[in-house]
């Protein structure tokens, strides 16, 4: 039991979020739907206000910054009206279905299939001998693969598991670490049009019909051309394209994965076996800005403004995007009351 995860499942979400939401206009909050920040409005490097995508202004000298990772249009906007932001690492890859009962034997053993137990996880790390690292991120037991492209042209890949976790497929992103320094050096927003490289790129391996580019895990590490799907069923909607995926990643990243998997096989039985199937790809797995702030969790450079979270540069997860979000709720309720004091 004390392996045992905490674990929501989507459904389960939409519901506390829908509850997040009504205790939240209870207590006087107001919510704008479909509605874009569009603009920041400063004077002496105070945040002075808000513009909105339907034309509203909000006028305040506080706004925390809390969009997730891939807000693009807003990291570019924030660039654009000069607050200070760095590139910063993060990793890309694809991801990787097993059939479930073949991750629950490597780990159960006999056991596997016990109810009690439920569907098995893992956590896989190899430090490849070209320098990089690859890990497995984001684990789905008994879940899908599902597409999280937010731009059009682009394909990209995530997953996740309902709270029974009781599909066919266990899947987890495998990645390789990169960084700006070695792999896509320029401005703070680099990043971002490494990504859309990459996932361009998806696209069109894809037959450029928002399917993703798969390869049997066989065929991949072999190097040869993909052939007919095996015993493992993709999960991706709308659907795959069997094409080569060396072809969807830098070479450097091809050849640690390549030598990492074989690697991973000797931790779970399995892992490398021809009939895995790997989707690509996965370039979202955490943000490729850090907006930089202070001690007192106040942009560096711009008064009042407190970014927060994973799009901001400050978590890594579900769970540590929330502890960040208590820490800036703080910051923000000590500021306004030293404000109060001075006036």
């Amino acid at each position: 039991m004390y392996v045992s995860k905490p674990h929501i499942g989507t459904f389960k979400l939409v519901t506390m979020i829908e509850k997040m939401r009504a205790k939240i206009l209870e207590l006087g909050g107001e919510i704008r739907f479909s509605t874009r920040v569009d603009d920041i409005h400063m004077d002496n490097d105070q945040i002075t206000g808000l513009t909105l995508s339907n034309g509203e202004e909000i006028k305040t000298r506080y706004v925390v910054l809390a969009v997730g990772h891939s807000a693009r249009d807003t990291f570019e906007m924030l660039h654009e009206r000069g607050v200070y932001m760095e590139a910063k690492p993060f990793s890309v890859g694809f991801r990787v279905e097993h059939k479930q009962s073949v991750i629950d034997e490597a780990r159960f053993g006999p056991n596997a299939g016990n109810p009690i137990l439920g569907a098995a996880d893992y956590k896989l790390v190899h430090h490849c001998k070209n320098g990089r690292t690859v890990y497995s991120f984001c684990m789905c037991p008994g879940g899908t693969v599902v597409a999280a492209t937010s731009e059009e042209g682009r394909v990209v890949t995530n997953g996740m598991s309902q709270y029974s976790r009781a599909e066919r497929n266990a899947n987890s992103a495998i990645v390789v670490g990169i960084s700006p320094e070695h792999d896509y050096p320029g401005d703070p927003l680099a990043g971002i049009r490494f990504q859309r490289e990459l996932e361009s790129n998806a696209y069109v391996l894809g037959g450029e019909n928002y399917d993703a580019p798969a390869q049997k895990i066989g065929d991949f590490l072999k190097g040869n051309d993909p052939s007919a799907l095996g015993d493992v069923e993709p999960s991706f909607t709308p659907g795959i394209k069997l094409t080569d995926l060396s072809k969807a990643l830098p070479d450097f990243a091809i050849e640690a994965i390549r030598e990492a998997i074989p690697a991973f096989d000797k931790k779970i039985k399995g892992f490398a076996g021809a009939d895995g199937l790997l989707t690509g790809v996965e370039t979202r797995t955490s943000s490729p800005v850090c907006i930089k702030r202070g001690k007192d969790y106040q942009s560096v450079n711009l008064k009042g403004f407190l970014p927060a979270g994973e799009g901001a540069g400050y978590a890594g997860g579900i769970l540590s995007a929330g502890i960040d979000g208590i820490k800036v709720a703080e910051a923000l309720a000590l500021a306004m009351v030293e404000d109060l004091a001075e006036a």
